[in-house]
């Protein structure tokens, strides 16, 4: 009984290790692969042949406030539009509950620092980092974007961008320290292996639906 007990016990731990390896695999390839498409600032993008700049969204607390984490992503994207990046913003977040809207949010804040609402798009079922890439080509049709998110989360959306044939950069938006950020590295590790997995079967996201392409005015997206 001890031997089994022993050879169950050595299985898996091999097979822990084994899984540990292919998960730090995994994400140093993908880190690898996109490093060099991200600059640290906005002012270090100066491509200007970008067809828009996707903002991911974050937390929007109940009141409406933006989380640290958000509001620093539209700080980032609206200084790379008005630095003439792009001449579309494409706000992709979760709006899939009636009391939880990021998009809007995200919306009202670019207007109110200056950027026009024609120019904003607002995809309303950006539920998730791949639904986010996977509908900027397919519903909006950009074919070269600019993706604007904190660094630790810019591997992954680059790499589901390049991947799905989009000529994608990213700009990270790190300001300061974010509460809670080891628990979002350990999470972040295991969903670039599940987005690796997405993009190698081509998974649709959870909701495609009609093309807007980014020469409409953007306000066709609003539902308000």
């Amino acid at each position: 009984m001890k031997k089994i007990i022993f050879r169950i016990t050595i299985c898996v731990i091999a097979a822990a290790v084994l899984c540990a390896a292919a998960v730090l695999g995994m994400n140093v390839y993908m880190k690898n692969k996109v490093k060099n498409r991200i600059f640290p600032a906005p002012e270090a993008y100066n491509n200007g042949k970008a067809d828009c700049i996707v903002v991911l969204g974050a937390a929007v607390y109940d009141n409406g406030t933006l989380s640290y984490m958000l509001r620093d992503r539209l700080d980032y994207g609206i200084a790379l539009y008005k630095d003439g990046a792009a001449p579309k913003l494409v706000m992709s977040g979760d709006h899939g509950r009636e009391h939880y809207d990021e998009v809007n949010a995200m919306k009202d804040y670019a207007v109110s620092c200056g950027v026009p609402s024609e120019d904003i798009f607002m995809d309303h079922a950006g539920f998730s980092t791949y639904d986010s890439m996977y509908r900027a080509k397919e519903i909006f049709g950009a074919e070269n974007l600019i993706v604007v998110t904190q660094k630790y989360h810019l591997y992954r959306a680059l790499y589901i961008g390049d991947k799905l044939g989009i000529d994608v950069y990213g700009v990270s938006s790190d300001q300061r320290q974010y509460a809670g950020q080891a628990r979002r590295e350990v999470r972040e590790m295991f969903a670039r292996c599940k987005d690796m997995v997405k993009v190698m079967a081509r998974q649709k996201p959870q909701y495609l639906g009609e093309a807007i392409p980014l020469w409409n005015n953007g306000d066709v997206t609003n539902d308000k």
